[in-house]
């Protein structure tokens, strides 16, 4: 889904950024829905143009200035058999999303003094040691390099399927039964390589650290003062009423088996980077934090802030790059941070740009087409203006 060419490590030039690599944290005006009202327009548009190219179950699109969620619009159906409509109030599955609150973790820790982004992660977690390393002379992985990628380990264990089910209580003891057939891709540290594996490696070492289990610690450090109160890493009563039913999307038929086969099942090893369920208007307090408008009892906005000049480029263009924990694209003179994600039936993504203090989400019960990447950077441009 993402972009994975390869190039060694390159501080990724934009306008987000001033010199010496650190941010750039300007005073922004943040714009009303009346003054977006224009930009809003256009967003329907994009996102009513790529629904109606693979019209089938639906979609939830919000846009977010400052602290506020100042638009939102639901397209199609959340239940194809039932004849839902969907609204703001249903909830989807986020996926790789999850990323991003793993590493808000990981730099609460930090700013606590409990961890440095340097630490090794045999510090914490001695276990991935179960992982075969080739590469003996390489200084052991740091926390860092797992939230960026940059760790060297492969996208996901051998025998994937095997570790891909199981209740969310059980995660932990899935991910050690992967970790022996988990492989090293390349050699850590020297260029990025996106792995859902390292991310649970991270998860599970962050709650050591943490001296509490990874959910208990995101659920109450970041979800709850955050707001959101309509998020989940498993489902409950109310998901399970509001929830907009997955389906996969093949030859412009919608199929609901894979997607409600995973949801019974579980995610396995796959919780720290890619469980959560959320409404749009639960996530969309989650990017106004991201911006620098939430609480700063969950993170100080110039931890945020310092933490966008650490991006690493992932491709030879430098188009895209990969932080800690968030995805950052560059389109002409657009910028977008944030991240996407997918989960069987479920596409995401939840973005903004720095300059202009606006975001954009959209939420997909339909895996097939999915919305362009170019769509959706003229939506984020148009807002941007």
């Amino acid at each position: 889904m993402w972009k994975q060419k390869l190039a060694t490590f390159v501080l990724v030039s934009t306008s987000l950024f001033a010199q010496r690599g650190r941010p750039v944290d300007k005073p922004v005006h943040v714009k009303s829905a009346q003054e977006l009202q224009g930009a809003i327009a256009t967003v329907d548009q994009i996102f009513a143009a790529e629904y109606a190219k693979e019209n089938l179950a639906s979609a939830t699109v919000g846009v977010i200035s400052g602290p506020n969620l100042v638009w939102t619009k639901s397209y199609g159906l959340a239940d194809i058999e039932k004849n839902i409509p969907a609204t703001k109030d249903f909830h989807y599955r986020i996926g790789s999303i999850t990323k991003q609150f793993t590493a808000v973790m990981m730099l609460q820790l930090a700013d606590a003094g409990k961890i440095h982004l340097t630490d090794p992660v045999e510090k914490y977690y001695p276990e991935i040691h179960r992982v075969e390393n080739p590469y003996k002379w390489s200084p052991p992985v740091t926390l860092l390099q797992l939230a960026t990628h940059t760790s060297g380990l492969d996208r996901e264990p051998g025998d994937t399927e095997t570790y891909l089910t199981g209740q969310v209580k059980d995660w932990e003891k899935t991910l050690l039964a992967a970790l022996p057939h988990t492989k090293f891709a390349y050699e850590p540290g020297t260029r990025y390589s996106y792995s859902n594996i390292g991310y649970a490696i991270l998860g599970a070492a962050l709650g050591r650290a943490a001296g509490e289990p990874y959910i208990k610690y995101v659920e109450e450090h970041i979800l709850g003062p955050l707001g959101m109160a309509h998020t989940a890493f498993e489902q409950n009563d109310e998901i399970m009423r509001t929830l907009a039913h997955g389906y996969i999307i093949r030859n412009g038929v919608a199929d609901p088996k894979p997607s409600a086969t995973d949801l019974r099942d579980g995610r396995g090893y796959k919780i720290p980077n890619g469980a959560l369920f959320t409404t749009v208007g639960d996530l969309a307090h989650f990017v106004s934090f991201e911006m620098g408008d939430g609480p700063e009892a969950v993170l100080k906005k110039s931890i945020l802030t310092d933490n966008r000049s650490r991006v690493y480029s992932a491709d030879g263009e430098l188009s895209f790059g990969y932080g800690a924990g968030f995805m950052l694209y560059r389109h002409d003179n657009t910028t977008a941070v944030g991240h996407g994600g997918s989960v069987a039936g479920y596409v995401a993504g939840a973005y903004f740009n720095a300059a202009s203090h606006t975001g954009l989400i959209f939420l997909r019960d339909a895996a097939g087409k999915g919305f362009r990447n170019d769509a959706v950077m003229a939506a984020i441009a148009a807002l941007s203006k």
